[in-house]
């Protein structure tokens, strides 16, 4: 590289790269004494030529842009302003030699006339510009000393030391001084901070639900423990269940359960082995906000909209990414790659993937699936209520449109998602491209008004194309309701994208796609065309869509549905179509619906059996302790499948196992961590973001509370991420995480990590002190046969205590049904969705006061009971 040429970020990761970030651990530390000689006596050789700057700046370089002096005996570079990148204004020195399985360390001294984030970095001087240390230093106005242990990964003749200096929005003068780097160092030895090894849930416990906990001890008999209050009194003891080491950590531990304690407050610890648990609640609110912070999650990472500070607050404020203003590129007319397409596409909207501000349509397609399935759960589950998803309910900009706020945020996704489907009359029309993104790797941190790279649509896939048909088919009857236009355009671009897939059923990602961008590849799409057919199949109820469903091979399998060592994922999304064919209203037999019920209840059986079993509680057990990239998704999505069949079964030890899980994500994991941004005492608080980068530039935002780290990586050490690199070598499987934000492999957040947890935050709420909604009406729905159809009689009773005015009730229809005369309320149907509302004379229900309606059907033979009604949102008691 010539000694003026800036380094490009490196292009080492799988879905999110860069010049990494990298800052000192939160959570733990690594410790190792100072560079010196084998024997111990006399350091080690000097690497660094003129680190004192005594021969002037030889062979120091830097950028042409960032001019260098020796100024009082220290090398000053003036870096201007506007820079955009950190690697735009660089002082480095080459030619440094590295010997594979040495430790080194680097030390320097720097001051800026106006503080700064520099990149420090140990790498190869010429492409991939691979990186053996990648250190985020924050510079201030007077003289501080850092120090950065690394092992070097592999001989290199000819290193590269390098300040990357640039990205800072004004002008200063950055001067550095005593730059050493000797061999000889004691490898770093990572420990991490876990604090008590008392585990728990770090938020609380429903008062009528499971409460229990691990206690990490070298104790191999029982213990006592104990439940105290926040004034100090005993609320409970016990003893502790001795279980021996646990797998997945390596450590030794019990386990205790307080379930019978049903005292409720706040302060709680649980005392055992000496020790104290972090503090927790008892009660049944726990959850109240979570639902509403993992959604508002997806509205901060909108792409193509000013983000409103009165939704979300000052601090992560900012203005639209992506829209053609300087120096964004924009998202409203994006070319392919070279040799891809000779058309350009509108692509604007979405939401920015991860960390990076990529938008990809298979992670988006999970994404917004579960979004959309967290409304409809408040359609079709007794105890699920969507009053918290409605309009107003959220912090979206579409207040007052008389939509759900859900489905606002949703349609944000979906919008994008047809943008995405290749126009009529050209080659692979209907399909759908596999993702756009920056032409190179941008660096972090990075806001994305002020990313400057070229944007290019990626080849369409028969995956992409799949999650299209999928998503748009959940679509067009969700939003019938609400906006039959845009329900119509769903459908329409949903069986477009089926025939197309249909037409060209194997054209793949490529593996090898992955400059500025994640590659997504997905090698199997059976998966995909199964979860199309079920979305397909229950919107319409089109023959073509049954047969499809069930001639696949995957159809009635449920290890292909829920693997028992993993879970739904974006490359793994039959689970999805089952869930939909085993809750919506659909024309699948009462014996093929018995067993796709039986599918899910199968899965959660293993999953809940897996949280009887594991030390920590968790409905997650994968082969060979091989915890996935993103495991806390594979948790969640366990969790999904769970919460779906205590909803079907209504059987208790489904929703303890949800709430075990819920433990395990919140605290009750070997390492003592909340993986939820603001949920607990010791949450994940340096998630690997662009924008969200306090650890890198102190100026910028934490993530906002109820954004989901992705949690334990087995592979993360040997994953490309430098921070697992160097600190998690040889770590136990779920110890595989650090709270950095260059730890992309553990640390990441993304979308379709975030979905789940919105859906599961949903779940825990409604699920109230743990026996469900308080239930303040009842309804009772009474038919009556005649020769060719039938009528039926529907009667709601306020059994509040305040008077509901005016009322809404909403319900699923079973069977083919169509509506026809009506009487006593306004009543309209969207497919199998019937939302009832008052004329004028009963607009009010007063406390034990009923109002009756009715209306005829095409059924013969008596109408079925629909089960789950919603009174304004709220469940309603049948009967």
């Amino acid at each position: 590289m010539n000694a003026f040429s800036p380094p490009p970020p490196v292009r080492r990761r799988r879905r999110v790269g860069g010049v990494l970030a990298l800052a000192a651990l939160f959570g733990g530390v690594l410790t190792a004494p100072g560079a010196v000689a084998a024997d111990g006596d006399d350091p080690a050789p000097e690497q660094i030529v003129n680190g004192d700057f005594s021969a002037g700046t030889a062979p120091w370089w830097s950028t042409a842009n960032a001019p260098v002096a020796v100024v009082d005996g220290r090398l000053c570079a003036e870096v201007p302003a506007g820079t955009v990148n950190p690697w735009d204004a660089i002082i480095g020195q080459n030619d440094v030699p590295l010997v594979a399985g040495e430790s080194y360390t680097l030390t320097y001294t720097a001051s800026s006339t106006v503080p700064l984030s520099i990149h420090t970095n140990v790498q190869l001087a010429t492409e991939p510009y691979t990186t053996d240390l990648a250190e985020t230093d924050h510079i201030g106005t007077e003289d501080t000393s850092f120090t950065h242990v690394f092992t070097a990964t592999a001989d290199r003749d000819a290193a590269q030391v390098a300040f990357q200096v640039g990205g800072g929005a004004a002008a200063t003068t950055f001067c550095v001084d005593d730059v050493s780097l000797r061999g000889g160092a004691e490898p770093p030895v990572y420990v991490p901070d876990t604090g008590s090894p008392v585990r728990v849930n770090q938020v609380g416990y429903l008062p009528e639900g499971p409460k229990t906990g691990t206690l990490v001890t070298e104790a191999t008999d029982p213990l006592p423990w104990k439940l105290k209050a926040a004034d100090g009194s005993t609320a409970a003891s016990g003893t502790t269940v001795p279980r021996g080491e646990d797998p997945t950590s390596r450590q030794n531990v019990h386990t205790f359960d307080f379930s019978d304690a049903t005292a409720t407050g706040d302060g709680f610890t649980i005392e055992a082995d000496g020790q104290v648990s972090e503090p927790f609640s008892i009660r049944g609110d726990l959850y109240d906000g979570l639902r509403s912070d993992a959604l508002a999650y997806f509205y901060q990472n909108r792409s193509g909209i000013a983000i409103d500070a009165d939704l979300v607050g000052e601090e992560y404020a900012r203005p639209a990414g992506h829209l053609d203003v300087a120096p964004n590129k924009g998202d409203t007319d994006v070319p392919c790659q070279p040799g891809v397409c000779d058309y350009r596409l509108d692509v604007r909207g979405g939401w920015y993937d991860a960390g990076d501000h990529g938008k990809y349509v298979v992670n988006g397609g999970i994404a917004v699936a579960q979004l959309m399935a967290t409304y409809e759960r408040t359609l079709t589950a007794d105890g699920a209520e969507s009053a918290e998803l409605g309009d107003g309910a959220l912090r979206v900009p579409e207040h007052g449109n008389d939509v759900p706020d859900i489905l606002d945020e949703a349609r944000w996704e979906l919008e994008f998602l047809m943008r995405m489907q290749v126009p009529a009359g050209q080659p692979l029309a209907g399909m759908a491209h596999h993702k756009v993104h920056d032409a190179n790797w941008t660096g972090l941190p990075m806001r994305p008004e002020l990313d400057p790279e070229q944007r290019q649509l990626h080849p369409p896939t028969t995956a992409a194309t799949l999650n299209l048909a999928a998503t748009a088919a959940q679509c067009a009857r969700l939003y019938a309701p609400f906006d039959k236009a845009f329900a119509d355009k769903c459908r329409a671009a949903a069986e477009k994208a089926w025939a197309a897939a249909k037409a060209h059923p194997d054209v793949l990602a490529s593996p090898a796609d992955g400059v500025g961008g994640g590659t997504y590849e997905d090698g199997d799409v059976r998966d995909e065309f199964y979860w199309a057919a079920a979305e397909l199949f229950t919107t319409t109820g089109a023959d073509t869509y049954r047969q499809a469903l069930l001639g696949s091979p995957l159809h009635g399998d449920v290890d292909a549905a829920f693997p028992a060592d993993g879970g739904i994922w974006w490359g793994g999304t039959a689970g999805l179509g089952v869930l939909t064919l085993a809750t919506v209203p659909n024309d699948l037999t009462a014996a093929q619906l018995a067993d796709v019920r039986g599918v899910v209840t199968a899965a959660a059986d293993r999953y809940e059996a897996q949280t009887e079993d594991q030390r920590y509680g968790v409905p997650y057990a994968p082969k060979n302790l091989n915890y996935a990239w993103g495991s806390n998704s594979q948790v969640l999505n366990n969790m999904i499948v769970l919460a779906t069949a205590a909803d079907l079964t209504g059987e208790a030890g489904y929703r303890d196992a949800v709430l075990r899980g819920a433990d395990y994500l919140f605290g009750r994991n070997p390492l003592n961590q909340s993986y939820v941004t603001g949920y607990g005492e010791r949450s994940s608080q340096n998630q690997h973001h662009r924008f969200w980068a306090h650890q890198s530039d102190p100026s910028l935002p934490h993530p906002p509370a109820g954004s989901l780290a992705g949690g334990p990586n087995l592979t993360a050490p040997t994953s490309g991420d430098p921070e697992a690199g160097q600190k998690l070598k040889d770590c136990a499987a779920a110890m595989c995480y650090l709270d950095d934000i260059g730890s992309y492999a553990t640390n990441e957040v993304a979308i379709n990590w975030n979905a789940p947890l919105a859906f599961i935050a949903s779940y825990l709420d409604d699920a109230g002190d743990g026996t469900g909604p308080e239930r303040s009406c009842r309804v009772t729905y009474s038919s009556h046969p005649w020769s060719t159809g039938s009528t039926t009689t529907v009667t709601v009773k306020n059994t509040g205590t305040e008077s509901v005015s005016p009322w809404s009730l909403t319900w699923l229809l079973p069977g083919d049904q169509k509506l026809s005369h009506t009487w006593s309320a306004e009543i309209a149907q969207y497919g199998r969705t019937v939302t009832a509302t008052p004329l004028t004379w009963n607009r009010s229900i007063a406390p034990g006061a009923s109002v009756d309606f009715g209306f005829n059907s095409s059924i013969t033979g008596p109408a079925a009971d629909p089960g789950t009604v919603k009174l304004n949102g709220r469940a309603c008691t049948a009967g």
